[in-house]
């Protein structure tokens, strides 16, 4: 536990002091004020690197959002700080071997996302394969005069072919999805998913290339590493039915955004569904040009109740650490372990 009564024997100990990067649920400052002094970022902006460090002094905390950016040279002038609290169950946006190597822990925010974010994921995947965006369109600019047989005529979905890249706790939620659409699932990850889920779903693990060929829709499930970075680029895209829709939940750099873009404008694929962009906020101009693809501004996650979720795990997460509690959702326990 943060401790400080050697400046004063009869003194209660002071509080630990945490940093709030950005604007979360108002329970969870509640929470964090009751244990800790906070210093609280009550705004959408989020702080350049220079700021992050400048007002990190002194703070034995950070919860910490997606846009804040802790390189390794950020983390070098940490200097106190014990625990870098995440809210979000990405952590591309911390370097968390160098971390490690300062002795800070790492935590973020599973479990409670993966319904929300599958159930974003499938809506998404419904939109493109069923034209929900161009039919709004269609109806609010006055365009929708008559009924033809052929107006706006989209994708089936039920007993199609899904494919999922990345079968971890939210893959395999979209799986559970897609078998109520009664579809044939096949994905692909490093390891094999549980024999029990796959015979419960008829899922079959296959090949990149298999699954791309094969399946209807693809959807994207998968950590931003150096590995998955373009996951899906120009070949890939090339490899799809021309009928066939991409989804990506995930991350934006693990999608050539602009070979996405060409694809779609050439017909290679017949739509997508994105949630996430390589460049957030900005988004490719040619992508915003298309009418075959649907967007959303990373909102997979954006229930009330789980972003509240995930805004309480974090604070909770942070003060475990500054407790001399092990974080639930620790992302490097060799620090703690070392501390043990």
């Amino acid at each position: 536990m943060y401790d400080n009564r050697a400046v004063c024997d009869n003194c209660p100990p002071m509080k630990p002091a945490v940093l709030v990067t950005k604007r979360i649920f108002p329970e969870a400052i509640a929470y964090l004020k009751e244990r800790a002094e906070v210093d609280y970022a009550e705004t959408d902006d989020g702080m350049p690197a220079e700021e992050l460090s400048r007002r990190i002094r002194g703070k034995q905390a950070v919860v910490s959002q997606l846009t804040d950016k802790f390189s390794a040279d950020v983390l070098a002038t940490l200097d106190g700080v014990k625990v870098i609290a995440n809210v979000a169950v990405g952590f591309d946006n911390i370097d968390v071997p160098a971390a490690t190597r300062h002795g800070i822990l790492v935590t973020h925010t599973p479990d409670v996302l993966t319904d929300t974010t599958a159930d974003l994921a499938f809506a998404l995947l419904l939109a493109a394969a069923r034209r929900v965006v161009e039919g709004h369109h269609y109806v609010h600019s006055g365009q929708w005069t008559k009924w033809r047989v052929d107006l706006l005529v989209g994708q089936d979905v039920h007993h199609r072919t899904l494919g999922i890249f990345g079968m971890g706790r939210i893959g395999q939620a979209v799986a559970r999805r897609a078998s109520g659409f009664s579809m044939r699932i096949l994905y692909h990850d490093t390891r094999r998913a549980p024999e029990a889920l796959e015979r419960e779903l008829g899922m079959e693990l296959v090949s990149a290339e298999r699954l791309l060929r094969e399946s209807d829709f693809v959807s994207l499930h998968v950590p931003l590493m150096p590995e998955t970075r373009h996951l899906i680029g120009a070949a890939q895209l090339r490899m799809m039915k021309p009928t066939a829709i991409l989804v990506n939940s995930s991350r934006g750099p693990v999608v050539d955004e602009l070979a996405l873009a060409e694809a779609l404008r050439d017909r290679v694929i017949a739509g997508a569904g994105i949630d996430v962009f390589e460049h957030e906020p900005q988004v490719h101009p040619l992508l915003l040009q298309l009418e075959n693809v649907a967007l959303t501004p990373h909102i997979a996650s954006a229930s009330i109740d789980t972003r509240r979720k995930m805004s309480m795990m974090a604070a909770e997460n942070a003060i475990a650490a500054l407790e001399g509690r092990r974080p639930p959702n620790l992302l490097n326990p060799e620090v703690w372990d070392r501390r043990a």
